[in-house]
């Protein structure tokens, strides 16, 4: 059976059968089947083709691996269902990107902190932007039903008076990101990290405002006393996972992408996607099976090296749809650096083959982020980045490390300290930085076209608020 189907089907006998109130931590501690509630999306939990994916997803397994938990989710479709589920002790715990409110915090009980957003008011671009609480009233403002987003509207409107909103009853922002888009909302309340990876997909939207200071999330527990014993345990967990990296280590891998993204970038990269992607795209999975890769990588590469153009040329020499010099054709068996097939295929065996020539110490995916930028400057200049991280105290197993000593490649105080010289390192950056935010849209794409879909019509779930008229459905 499909994974999302399976994921449904279960949800839904738990919703019918539930568990007994008594003995779901009793359980636990004979079973170890970890049950936990989540929500479909980018930032927490989703299926990549057939494999479960997300940050909280991973943060999970590597709580249940270090505990000795097998996990079973559920998903919920809605804030409120999620949290209904925990009241009801039909899960021992929710991972969702849950934000601690005082509400929350007299229902349920609250682990540490593992991450800090800001709330965001959200706008399209072109449209009239608000810079202050003020500028809210009157606007059509929309919102998670059941969020801390619904909780921090409710106790902002008491210090401005005439702020209304409406409350959409779904699981996921690109519910949310989509309204303002097709301009059926004009402004979204969304957590920061969350818009910054899901920005890529909508990249008409801009932020306009923090609504209110940083707020931390943390996994929510029923309030008893078994549970209680659980959340000192995953709070053990979060300390070591701070000491030895391992959390700042699944951050980086889900969060990092964004953080040197162009919003202009990906909106040609869009573009590009929709209008020339489907020309190429064949081919790209072709080669990629064939090199035993992920397709949407090959692809992110060669936009990053050509733009989808199997005839492009640069002044230094390189050329094709992967820009390979000739010295490269000839070590990879190449004869004709246009033709798009071979100019593919000489780039993925390039890459295969500078990410078996790493230090084997050097873990994914820092792996793959330091081969790229080997695959721009040379394995060489990339050891002097990793030697120069060793000097300053820093780990030359970790790719922001080495990418923060890149652009000293090309310093004329420290360049000619290195074993190969100068090298155009803030090139080599930029060329990484693009290709995880490629790589990471062509992700996104795949995630919204597959993405576990709710059991029932999300389009009758808009609730008014404050009796501002409903445009039209999700």
């Amino acid at each position: 059976m499909n994974p999302r189907a399976t994921i449904i089907t279960l949800t839904l006998l738990l919703t019918l059968l539930g568990c007994s109130n008594d003995d779901i931590f009793e359980n636990l501690a004979i079973d170890r089947e970890l049950v936990v509630v989540t929500r479909n999306s980018p930032t927490t939990y989703y299926f990549d083709g057939d494999q479960p994916a997300g940050f909280e997803y991973e943060l999970l397994k590597a709580f249940a691996d270090a505990r000795g938990y097998r996990l079973r989710f559920q998903v919920a479709f809605t804030i409120e269902e999620l949290l209904a589920t925990l009241d009801d002790q039909k899960a021992h715990l929710a991972a969702a990107g849950l934000t601690v409110t005082p509400d929350r915090s007299e229902r349920f009980l609250t682990t540490r902190p593992y991450l800090n957003q800001s709330p965001l008011i959200i706008y399209k671009s072109g449209n009239q932007r608000p810079r202050k609480l003020q500028d809210l009233i009157g606007r059509d403002l929309v919102v998670l039903a059941g969020s801390s987003h619904a909780e921090l509207l409710k106790r902002l409107s008491k210090r401005v008076p005439g702020l209304s909103w409406r409350e959409v009853q779904a699981g996921d922002t690109l519910e949310l990101m989509q309204l303002v888009t097709l301009q059926k909302a004009e402004l979204a309340v969304i957590d920061s990290a969350e818009f910054k990876i899901q920005q890529q997909l909508y990249p008409r939207l801009v932020a306009a405002m923090d609504l209110e200071a940083e707020e931390a999330m943390a996994w929510h527990l029923p309030k008893t006393p078994a549970a209680a014993a659980l959340v000192e345990d995953i709070n053990a967990f979060f300390i070591e996972a701070g000491q030895s990296g391992v959390l700042e280590t699944i951050r980086e891998r889900h969060f990092g992408a964004t953080r040197f993204s162009s919003r202009v970038g990906a909106f040609t990269f869009n573009r590009r996607v929709t209008g020339l992607l489907p020309k190429w795209q064949p081919m790209i999975e072709a080669v990629a099976i064939e090199y035993q890769m992920d397709w949407r990588l090959l692809a992110a590469v060669s936009y990053q090296e050509s733009h989808w153009n199997p005839k492009a040329r640069s002044r230094t020499g390189v050329e094709g749809m992967m820009m390979i010099t000739r010295a490269t054709a000839r070590e990879l068996g190449v004869t004709d650096r246009l033709d798009p097939q071979q100019s593919l295929r000489g780039g993925a065996r390039f890459i295969r083959n500078l990410l078996r020539r790493l230090p084997p110490d050097i873990e994914e995916p820092n792996r793959l982020w330091m081969a790229l930028a080997a695959y721009n400057i040379g394995l060489g200049h990339l050891e002097d980045a990793r030697v120069l991280a060793e000097k300053r105290g820093l780990d030359p197993h970790l790719w922001p490390d080495v990418r923060a000593q890149l652009t000293d490649l090309q310093n004329p105080d420290i360049y000619p300290t290195t074993r190969f010289g100068f090298a155009r390192g803030a090139e080599a950056v930029t060329y990484v930085d693009n290709i995880r935010q490629y790589y990471a849209t062509l992700q996104l794409i795949t995630l919204t076209e597959d993405r576990i879909q709710p059991p029932i019509d999300v389009s009758n779930l808009l609730t008014n608020t404050h009796q501002l008229p409903l445009p039209l459905a999700l």
